[in-house]
């Protein structure tokens, strides 16, 4: 073997050398990138899904304040107000749709409340209309009008099911990333197709687009 041979044989050596060594730190990278869904499915299943439920059975199970809890101003229970419309925002399209109202009392309180949708009561509301807020844990959860109720954004919902889903989303991608990961560790000259292109960019698109359509359907017909 001439000089030059040897001297392109060994700089082909370590170039291969340091083409294993990106690779298998890719791998490694991407396992430590992995705990940032994992940890985040993790706060999403042991907290934000209880929390929400807890929240939700609470406010189910809250009766009328009686006299004595709003002297010591409780805020489990339900207490109503009689409040006066100020004004409304009923806008629909556009980059974003709006829905508020904005209440006043006699003792100068001013505040907004919003909705996510504008039907049955926002719609139909006007300035100086009065309307009865049903307040829980000094949120204002319900407005009524002659028998006409909706709930406010702050009302609690049993609609875990897209919280659900995000969860899983973001199990499924710290597992597709820790799968990634170890296969540029244990096969850094092989590990085709666990790769972005094409294979790993479509995981995630379908890993996503299949949880938020199970997380809407259950949501839509109401099942858990």
């Amino acid at each position: 073997m001439t000089a030059h041979a040897w001297v392109t044989a060994r700089n082909a050596r370590g170039a291969g050398r340091r083409s294993l060594g990106r690779v298998r730190l890719m791998g490694a990278l991407l396992i430590l990138l992995s705990l940032i869904p994992a940890a985040a499915s993790y706060a999403v299943f042991r907290r934000w899904l209880p929390s929400d439920q807890n929240r939700y059975q609470d406010y189910r199970a809250a009766e009328p304040c009686s006299a004595p809890a709003i002297e010591k101003e409780q805020t489990d229970c339900l207490s109503t107000w009689r409040l006066t419309v100020e004004k409304t925002v009923n806008k629909t399209g556009g980059k974003a749709s709006s829905y508020e109202a904005t209440l006043t009392d006699q003792d100068s309180w001013r505040g907004n409340v919003s909705f996510g949708d504008p039907g049955p009561l926002l719609e139909r509301l006007k300035s100086g209309d009065q309307v009865t807020a049903t307040i829980w844990r000094r949120d204002i959860v319900v407005l009524s009008q002659d028998g006409v109720r909706q709930n406010t954004s702050e009302a609690p919902r049993d609609e875990v099911q897209m919280n659900a889903a995000l969860g899983m989303i973001a199990a499924l991608v710290a597992a597709q990333l820790v799968v990634f990961g170890a296969v540029r560790l244990v096969r850094p000259r092989d590990h085709e197709p666990f790769t972005w292109k094409p294979y790993g960019r479509r995981l995630i698109i379908i890993s996503a687009a299949v949880c938020f359509a199970v997380g809407l359907s259950a949501v839509w017909i109401g099942i858990p």
